[in-house]
């Protein structure tokens, strides 16, 4: 048996690692570097559920899923939920949604993370080919828009020696910090900065004449949008000048640029827009389809495999999902009375669902109201295979130890398909189909067959071949009086609402508040009580909460975004109380 493992978490890196004596190390060369992230230092650190569960007494796993056989089968096929997190990459976790799309129950769609940017890129690009690490570590010059890799993606700062980099960031972050220019711009404002930079690239004569008339005829049209924008009017809101967008195109001339970006630039109604305003300023310098060069984003981690599994099901919103229109979910690795957004409306609907069955690894506020509860296996207890949605490394994931604890996926799927006279294959079976996507890359890497180093090589995926562009824009919002704009990061001690779950909320000391006074956070949508911690990085316009804070959702609007369905969490405005 292999001691080589690769992380489960759905972050960018897809850490590689052995697993001798009960410790983790990460993997050295390639992206792993020989270190893991603090999620992973920690993994088993947490509270995990160790027993099964029914209305808060102690039962043993086979009285659990005989109670879960009734349930399902008491059940009326579109009266039940199966609500999936996207919090453990392994390709084996969708066998679950094989059981209940057979069973004619209801699935879900959207994301709470990143799919208002992926609708953009698709808009634009036709696909979702991201640009792997293999190829930022050609490049001269690194953009992070929106991306702070300290906490997002640590196995990139690898990359960054003897690069010149440029942070578009509201936050002054640690790679700010270091960065060679930060544009430190008003949240939800991107796009507007990008057609900016895009339009003055066009006249200052810089842009990529070749490409764009192979690639991209419609860019005089595109130009024609940008001259929408009043100059003046907009750098004031955004709080920046037309030094800012000189300097980053004077050190953009005839460098190879990566363009980094982060989901935070998308967690809005407009999310997708902001992202193809991002592509269309990187087609006007040309970078797509050449080494070193392009956008990278969250890619598609399943390009070129296809699923065994049987997932066509009608599907309901992953934002707003209403579970009491059900009599019974069942919850597979979420937490969606901390991660979603609207937590009272999230908590009402929840209380008021006749059967609530939680599967999954750790205590939570989700796992502490369900009816019925089955603890999950560990990454290092089952196999599994994995991508990544960064680069194009397929991770097997071989069982490392063997526990008493819990069931897996495949395990609890086959129980359930054998009980309902429902086809599935064997584990081993499922996990050679997966396997047989990967091929050894001259490197030595095992990788996705038939993937490009260096996407677009031969134009987009549209129908012509060329480059979609937005053809329509809405005017910049002005400042609100009161109103603050809400940063949601994640933290560097947390994954969304998983492990060390931070309790402040960040402020500029602009506003004459203290550290450590307690203060009432107010949007439309509800109210949170927090300590304040003084973060002078933050412009005075702003507030930061890290994602998974406690009450953050409170906050938050169940709206969707116009594109790809996706949660809207940095949409409200928030007012800051002290006498309450």
């Amino acid at each position: 048996m292999s001691n080589t493992t690769a992380c489960p978490l759905d972050c960018y890196d897809a850490c590689q690692m052995t697993y001798e004596s009960g410790k983790l190390k990460g993997l050295q060369g390639g992206h792993t570097h020989g270190f893991l992230c603090p999620h992973l230092n920690h993994y088993e650190n947490f509270e995990r559920i160790t027993q099964p569960t029914y209305k808060g007494k102690v039962i043993s796993l086979d009285e659990a899923l005989q109670k879960l056989k009734k349930i399902i089968g008491q059940t009326p096929k579109q009266q039940l939920l199966h609500y999936k997190s996207h919090g453990n990459f392994g390709l084996m976790q969708d066998v679950l949604e094989h059981f209940f799309a057979s069973n004619g129950n209801i699935l879900v769609d959207g994301s709470l993370c990143d799919s208002a940017g992926e609708a953009g890129i698709l808009q634009g690009r036709g696909s979702n080919k991201n640009m792997p690490y293999s190829e930022i570590a050609k490049s001269d010059i690194v953009i992070f828009w929106g991306r702070n890799p300290h906490v997002s993606s640590s196995h990139l700062l690898p990359l960054m020696k003897n690069k010149k980099i440029i942070v578009i960031d509201p936050v002054k972050t640690q790679i700010a910090k270091m960065a060679d220019y930060h544009v430190q711009l008003k949240p939800h404002t991107d796009i507007y900065f990008a057609m900016l930079l895009t339009r003055f690239l066009h006249i200052e004569d810089s842009c990529d004449k070749e490409f764009i008339k192979k690639y991209a005829s419609e860019f005089e049209e595109y130009y024609e949008l940008t001259q929408s924008i009043r100059i003046k009017a907009t750098l004031d809101i955004m709080g920046l000048t037309l030094g800012d967008i000189g300097a980053v195109l004077e050190m953009l001339k005839d460098k190879k640029v990566a363009i980094v970006c982060g989901v935070g630039i998308q967690k809005y109604t407009d999310g997708a827009d902001v992202m193809r305003s991002i592509d269309a300023f990187a087609v006007a310098l040309g970078l797509f389809g050449k080494e070193g060069c392009g956008v990278a984003y969250l890619g598609n981690s399943k390009e070129n495999i296809l699923s065994p599994f049987n997932t066509k099901a009608k599907r309901v919103s992953k934002v707003n999902t209403a579970f009491d229109e059900f009599e019974s979910v069942f919850i597979q690795g979420a937490n969606p009375l901390s991660q979603m957004p609207d937590t009272s409306r999230v908590n009402n609907s929840i209380f008021h669902t006749k059967n609530v069955i939680y599967f999954g690894l750790w205590e939570n506020k989700t796992s502490k109201c369900a009816d019925l509860i089955i603890p999950a296996k560990t990454f290092l207890e089952k196999d599994d295979v994995r991508t990544s949605f960064a680069h194009h490394t397929l991770s097997l994931m071989p069982k490392q130890v063997e526990s008493e604890i819990g069931i897996s996926e495949y395990d609890l799927a086959k129980f359930l398909c054998d009980s309902f006279g429902i086809e599935i294959k064997t584990e081993q079976e499922y996990l050679e189909h997966f396997k047989n996507f990967g091929v050894m890359s001259i490197d030595g890497v095992f990788e996705v067959e038939n993937r490009q180093s260096t996407p677009y090589k031969d134009g987009f995926d549209t129908d012509d071949g060329e480059f979609v562009f937005l053809d329509e824009l809405e005017s910049i919002k002005e400042n609100e009086d009161g109103k603050l704009h809400l940063i949601t990061s994640k933290s560097s001690q947390s994954l969304n609402s998983q492990f060390n779950r931070d309790r402040h909320v960040y402020i500029n000391d602009s506003h004459g508040i203290k550290a450590k006074e307690k203060v009432k956070i107010t949007s439309q949508n509800g109210e949170v009580v927090l300590e304040v911690k003084i973060m002078p990085e933050l412009r005075d316009d702003c507030i930061l909460i890290y994602s998974g804070t406690q009450g953050v959702n409170n906050l938050t609007s169940s709206q969707h975004s116009y594109d790809g369905k996706c949660a809207v969490y940095q949409e409200n405005m928030v007012s800051i109380l002290r006498d309450f």
